[in-house]
């Protein structure tokens, strides 16, 4: 800070030059700075995944094109993150005008109180120095939003002690937009922004006027406008009304997750799993991906509202209620070691039933209830992926004559791998999940039990909660199935 001009003089005499970058716009600063990121190769947004050939490419577009714009998206497809993000494309820091409420620029100010002041002042005018983190805002739109919250109002207080007329741009107290001057504006949920006010808004964007109190003023603000609004929004609680729609220049579309695997990035990067409690929590693979698999499935459940839509802090509150639900049973036990089980995503379904919005048959179906289906379907699935090539008959055998299996959910690693050990042919087939002969016992039970929870999901075993995994007894008429060489017959029971 102490190297950079001080006043408008030195400023004059700088690197910071009228004749190099004096009336350069906020738009042509952050045009020049994203095509710097991009010959150099670095990355766009930080912690951003799954957009790489969707949205960054229109976001990169609308940047390059001067426009403002707005990003449609259900909710939890990171759109308030992105705006934020926009703040990389910012120079470090940028003079200002000192004391000046909207961060006039020196070489070309809009507001009258600082050209009066360089006038008065000249080359002794002082100048300061904003960072790129201050020159941005945002905003929740809500229906009691004002236009004197958003655009300003006429301070009587100024103009009877400055001896003013109330119609003189001196006498305003300038609102959130003025105060953006020179930065980027955001505003998050859009249609929930009352009509007049959106009105204001396109003023500003286009002609640069707006009237306060009745007042004209003129504010030919540098500033763009970003907004982020759910597309169903525009027919349920409010609407964009069409010259504000007019005047964005790009709409961009979100979308969740294409792939579980992608999903998996994003809820690993933002679930808190890493504790530094009192000892280790291990959250399996096949685990982490059950929990993803659970929100893949609740999009595209009829019962569940798709226009609300499943947002992606399903599986990430999901994955840290996993995580406690090991470290619980690992305290209360005396473990230093705790392994997270296919059980425990159970303990999770509180994170998950405010996270969607049902349809009148999943209400009459009960949120829990929907949850435990969703989780059997992924567990299901999950299984698939791993053991469709895998001979499991013995162990699906044992139930069959006879044997169950009773685990309680906090019951300590031993005593799950005792119990576990006595199903034949078990622990011998947990290889396509990583899990060998020199695993920890921890990591081969947890890995097992996902073995029974996969056979009941797929109906080969059954389990209840007074029994545990146990198997029915076979009809007697019941055609068998012709087995396929090197495969299992596949077994239904009742």
């Amino acid at each position: 800070m102490s190297s950079r001009p001080n006043n408008l003089g030195e400023l004059r005499r700088s690197a910071w030059s009228e004749e190099k970058i004096g009336h350069r716009s906020l738009k042509q600063e952050l045009r020049e700075n994203l095509l710097a990121r991009l010959e150099s190769g670095e990355p766009l947004f930080s912690g951003i995944h799954g957009y790489e050939d969707t949205v960054i490419p229109q976001i990169v577009n609308a940047v390059l094109s001067r426009h403002h714009f707005i990003l449609l998206g259900l909710r939890g497809q990171a759109k308030t993150r992105i705006l934020r993000g926009l703040v990389s494309f910012l120079d470090d820091q940028i003079p200002a005008i000192a004391g000046c409420e909207i961060h006039d620029n020196p070489y070309d100010p809009i507001c009258g109180a600082c050209r009066e002041r360089i006038r008065t002042e000249g080359d002794a005018t002082p100048i300061v120095w904003l960072d790129r983190d201050h020159r941005y805002v945002e905003k929740l739109a809500t229906p009691d939003v004002t236009i004197a919250d958003m655009i300003g109002d006429v301070d009587p207080i100024k103009a009877a002690r400055g001896g003013r007329d109330l119609s003189d741009e001196l006498t305003i107290h300038y609102g959130l937009l003025p105060r953006a001057n020179r930065g980027i504006f955001s505003i998050n949920e859009l249609p929930d922004l009352a009509g007049k006010i959106q009105v204001g808004l396109f003023n500003i964007m286009q002609e640069g006027d707006v009237q306060i109190k009745g007042y004209p003023v003129r504010m030919p603000l540098d500033v763009l406008l970003v907004f982020t609004a759910n597309p169903e929004d525009y027919t349920a609680r409010g609407k964009i009304i069409t010259p504000l729609k007019d005047r964005i220049g790009s709409e961009i579309r979100t979308h969740y997750p294409s792939t579980v695997r992608e999903g998996m990035s994003i809820t690993a990067q933002e679930s808190w799993i890493d504790r530094k409690g009192r000892g280790k929590v291990v959250v399996p693979y096949y685990v982490a991906e059950v929990i993803e698999e659970i929100a893949f499935l609740a999009r595209e459940d009829k019962r569940v509202d798709r226009r609300s839509g499943v947002s992606q802090r399903l599986p990430i509150s999901a994955l840290e209620n996993v995580a406690s639900s090991a470290e619980q049973r690992a305290v209360r036990n005396k473990e230093s070691f705790a392994v997270a089980r296919v059980a425990d995503t159970y303990s999770a379904i509180p994170a998950m039933t405010g996270k969607f919005e049902l349809e009148y048959e999943g209400e009459v179906r009960g949120a829990d209830n929907i949850a435990r289906e969703l989780i059997r379907s992924a567990i299901g699935k999950v299984f698939t992926r791993y053991f469709s090539e895998v001979n499991l008959q013995p162990v699906v055998q044992w139930f069959e004559l006879g044997g169950d299996l009773k685990v309680a959910l906090n019951a300590s690693s031993s005593d799950h791998f005792a119990q576990l050990k006595k199903i034949p042919g078990l622990l011998d087939n947990l290889a396509p999940l990583g899990v060998g002969s020199k695993s920890e016992q921890p990591v081969v039970a947890a890995a097992a039990e996902f073995v029974l929870e996969g056979l009941w999901a797929h109906k080969r075993i059954s389990r209840s909660e007074e029994r545990g995994f146990f198997a029915e007894a076979r009809r007697a008429q019941e055609p068998r199935e012709p087995q396929a060489p090197g495969r299992a017959p596949r077994r239904q029971f009742n």
